[in-house]
């Protein structure tokens, strides 16, 4: 195997490593895999890199708009759910992905305390905003994996 395509593969690999590791970008990772990858072998076809482009773009989006789109899921406003998704992401490179699951919980817990003051139900969006940001990540792990099989099925079928 080329070194090249070894190093793809790597980065490959390290994508999928990111959905789970702060800081690490894994959407970036899979996409400078799949674009490595191409440059050293000339396949697979452009459509198909074209779609694995698009999807580890897509793990990247995920990665960024974590804290808004499990903020936004709960059922917030969007002033809201952007805010805690600003202070989840910036708790996030301070204290790794527990700073970013207590920074949009507790932004759209207080935030909600203060329009609706229902304990019920700002700790229920809290919660929901927090599933969320888990499922964002989850969401990561299977746009990585997807990329990374696919280049590996093109390599080794």
């Amino acid at each position: 195997m080329d070194a090249l395509v070894a190093a793809a593969f790597a980065a490959l690999v390290l994508g999928v490593a990111g959905s789970l590791v702060p800081l690490l970008p894994s959407g970036l990772l899979s996409l400078v895999g799949v674009g490595l990858y191409w440059t050293q072998t000339g396949r697979p076809s452009v459509l198909v890199v074209g779609a694995l482009a698009g999807l580890a773009t897509l793990a990247m989006l995920v990665d960024w708009l974590a804290g808004v789109i499990g903020a936004r899921a709960s059922g917030v406003d969007t002033r809201t759910a952007v805010l805690a998704g600003g202070v989840g992401f910036a708790a996030m490179l301070v204290s790794g992905p527990v700073g970013l699951l207590a920074g949009v919980a507790g932004v759209v817990f207080v935030v909600d305390l203060r329009d609706s003051m229902d304990i019920a139900v700002s700790a229920r969006r809290a919660g929901y905003a927090t599933v969320g940001v888990i499922g964002s990540a989850a969401m990561q792990v299977v746009l990585t994996v997807v990329v990374l099989v696919a280049v590996a099925w093109v390599q080794f079928a």
